[in-house]
């Protein structure tokens, strides 16, 4: 059972830049997160996965009221993010209840990458002890979706490797990707690709879904754009694992009905897979972070400027609908 959160300092001194950006990123997704767990909850029949959306929506509930109660202490107006007006709830259920489970498991992923970048900068009491009980509390959600997706067989584990049998320093040949002796890939290259797979299959299912749903032919043709980017990074990483007969994370295109009633805003969708891509653009830049291959680390930097122009595009036509809110920004120069 979530714990309901209650800020029990009221600090004097001002906010810095980091806590007004991140708790306005956090704000503004909670509240986006929000109406979509509400209509997922008008259809499901699974009551464990019902438990689990319903422990989502009073987290995100209980995250936008305590970043809502310390703006109204900074006189900082709270942002409009998203509402029950962008969701149809009379629309037809456009998923299955097995899809709601890696749904929240993406968002819960994307979730934490704000708060743990949070916690290290912030310095505020109030703030801090706020981006903890993000932390803990998204963890322990974390850890109930992981049970029920291994509990009814809805996932694999990432691959196993071998035990090494001695300590072993790394040779010549460890940045080889195109040519000469090209070594096995190794537990952290594996570790993100499982991590990138995973995302991005969630991730094709709903831009799928949303590209026909989309009324607007700019919004319906970007996510198709969106699509096939997405459908290519799985298909190249995926044939890395598998040339080394490790297994991957399997579609998940078939637990989207085929309804063609959008149960939500234009803004919301595009706004919803803006944010999905940069995240992808995150994991792209850890994922480079720790690879050694030169054919990876170019696969990985080739997909992060494909999808920078995905969010760039989607960002272009969110400003000329009057879609997206300003988030805070220094004075300017003199």
């Amino acid at each position: 059972m979530l714990k309901p959160f209650n800020l029990s300092t009221h600090p004097t001194e001002k906010l810095t830049s980091v806590e007004m950006g991140k708790l306005w990123a956090t704000y503004a997704g909670n509240t986006m997160a929000m109406p979509i767990l509400k209509y997922y909850l008008q259809y499901v029949e699974d009551n464990d996965i019902k438990t689990l959306l319903e422990n989502a929506l009073t987290l995100s509930q209980e995250f936008a009221k305590a970043i809502k109660e310390i703006f109204k202490r900074e006189d900082f107006p709270i942002p409009k993010g998203f509402s029950d007006n962008d969701v149809n709830f009379n629309a037809p259920r456009l998923f299955h209840d097995e899809f709601y489970v890696h749904y929240l498991k993406y968002t819960a992923k994307a979730g934490m990458s704000i708060y743990n970048v949070a916690l290290p900068l912030v310095y505020r009491s109030d703030v801090k002890e706020f981006y903890r009980y993000c932390i803990d509390s998204t963890m322990d959600l974390m850890d109930s979706i992981k049970e029920i997706l291994m509990k009814k067989g809805l996932i694999i584990k990432p691959p196993y490797i071998p035990i090494p049998e001695d300590v072993e320093f790394v040779k010549e040949d460890f940045l080889n990707g195109y040519f000469g002796h090209v070594r096995p890939l190794h537990a952290l290259e594996i570790t993100h690709m499982y991590d990138n797979i995973e995302n991005n299959v969630t991730s094709r299912a709903l831009i799928r879904a949303f590209a026909r749903l989309a009324k607007d032919e700019k919004i319906r043709e970007l996510f198709k754009k969106g699509e096939k980017l997405t459908t290519t990074h799985i298909e190249n990483l995926t044939e890395k694992l598998h040339k080394e007969n490790l297994p991957s994370p399997s579609l998940i295109d078939d637990l989207v009905t085929s309804s063609t009633i959008p149960p939500f805003s234009e803004k919301l969708m595009l706004s919803h897979k803006m944010d999905m891509f940069s995240m992808k653009m995150r994991s792209f830049g850890n994922s480079i972070a720790v690879n050694g291959r030169h054919d990876i680390g170019f696969l990985y930097a080739k997909s992060l400027m494909k999808n920078a122009a995905f969010v760039e595009d989607a960002m272009k036509t969110l400003i000329e609908r009057g879609w997206m809110e300003q988030i805070p920004f220094a004075t300017g120069r003199i």
